[in-house]
């Protein structure tokens, strides 16, 4: 990692123009891992403003309008924009920058629902995120702030119930519920303790307190990476100055208005029969290892999945298609007919923007690849001093991989601790 911190650093190619985000990104994410916090927040808080006052550029647009998304400064995915302050938080969280952390937490759904009033039609699913809810409850706790923690985890369970066991398949974690009746013991909420026992049919017994806790978060494999696909759409209509085209085996219609063309432009698209359209696709990165188990003073944790960020880019990327599928044809649909008119009036030309269609129909394929493919968590008590925590990894086929790791704890601290696992399967890009 040091040595791909170095090699990122000395690389000028991306750090300006068009791919300057997707350096930021990955710029904050190894000085992170190797613990440069203050400088992974650097480049992590440059992306973040980028994002915020992130301008149009319409010369760039309207030349990606006959060309390809491919031309302009990279826009990340909703998702994406997120993870930014998800990295920064855990950044404060090593610096020991409590409060600081739970602004960038809170960030991820401020975020999140100011990206989704903007959408009319086709929202994302991904609209709330539990795992921050998840987090901030964790940073309350360990801030003694206990009734704003009970709050969080709350919270967090409703996202789950609500969005997270439709849309993702993920429930909500035994250890959320835990936390849940935990908090609201603490704060003498006993009704509301009653009530949560028997939605979870579970009899919460308050632990015996042993020193501090460790919060330990598991980064499992790596995200999802880009490539292309391409979808075919046939003219079904054209009437009232509109043309339609329609993809009956997705249930796909989309009509474009060409009414404000002239009369040249308007038969180029009467000779239109189909246009087939490049959009971007994920290709999932299967993870090696499947289970954690951590070993610590005679006792196993397993750590449980609290976010899925392999499904959320894909719904993400499957909700942005649907909301942008309309310009694309109308993109795509508009260069096919300057080349039916270009072919018109001189063959030759028309051959030379035929070819420049071909060249220049291509989806927009970057993407923020350092991504973990999903987060676990688990709480653990530690005494006092030194602690020994063995974890153990392993395949579906029983394969392991072990780690020791030594903890230090004061009486009443407590510590987070990400560990990563990048191990991950090679995509399968067709």
């Amino acid at each position: 990692m040091e040595r791909a911190r170095e090699f990122l650093e000395k690389s000028s190619k991306d750090a300006k123009g068009k791919n300057r985000m997707l350096y930021l990104f990955n710029h904050g994410w190894i000085n992170w891992i190797t613990n440069q916090n203050q400088i992974s927040n650097q480049s992590l808080e440059e992306a973040d403003k980028m994002i915020d006052e992130f301008q149009k550029n319409y010369a760039l647009e309207a030349l990606s309008f006959l060309s390809n998304p491919g031309i302009r400064p990279y826009q990340p995915e909703d998702f994406e924009k997120v993870m930014v302050n998800y990295y920064k938080a855990l950044n404060y969280l090593n610096l020991k920058q409590y409060n600081t952390a739970l602004v960038e937490v809170r960030r991820i759904n401020e975020k999140l629902n100011q990206l989704n009033d903007k959408y009319p039609d086709h929202k994302n699913r991904y609209q709330n995120d539990a795992f921050a809810h998840i987090m901030m409850g964790l940073i309350y706790e360990a801030n003694r702030e206990y009734n704003d923690a009970f709050i969080a985890y709350r919270n967090a369970l409703e996202v789950y119930e609500s969005s997270y066991q439709k849309n993702f398949n993920l429930p909500a974690p035994e250890q959320l519920k835990k936390n849940i009746l935990r908090t609201a013991s603490r704060i003498g909420f006993y009704e509301e303790l009653r009530m949560y026992e028997t939605k979870f049919n579970m009899k919460y017994v308050p632990a015996k307190r042993t020193g501090g806790e460790l919060i330990f978060i598991w980064q499992n494999g790596m995200g999802p990476v880009k490539s292309e696909w391409s979808i075919n759409f046939t003219k079904t209509s054209s009437q009232n100055g509109f043309v339609t085209f329609a993809n009956e085996e997705n249930g796909l219609s989309y009509p474009v208005y060409i009414g404000d063309k002239n009369e040249k432009e308007k038969n180029g698209f009467d000779k239109l029969s189909f246009v087939r359209v490049a959009f971007p696709k994920y290709s999932e990165r299967k993870p090696y290892y499947r289970k954690a188990e951590i070993f610590v003073n005679d006792t196993i944790y397993r750590p449980e999945i609290a976010q899925d960020l392999n499904g959320i880019a894909f719904k993400t990327l499957q909700d942005r298609m649907l909301r942008e599928m309309a310009s694309a044809i109308a993109r795509l649909a508009a260069k096919q007919a300057l080349e039916a008119l270009a072919r018109k009036e001189n063959s030759d030309l028309g051959t030379a923007v035929s070819i420049f269609n071909a060249i220049t129909e291509k989806a927009d394929t970057r993407n923020w690849q350092t991504l973990p493919y999903e987060i676990a968590y688990i709480r653990i008590p530690l005494l006092v001093g030194e602690n020994k925590v063995k974890l153990t990894l392993s395949t579906p086929d029983n394969q392991q991989k072990t780690v020791e790791l030594t903890f230090q704890v004061k009486d009443g601290e407590t510590i987070f601790h990400v560990f990563n696992s990048l191990e991950s399967y090679l995509p399968n890009m067709n």
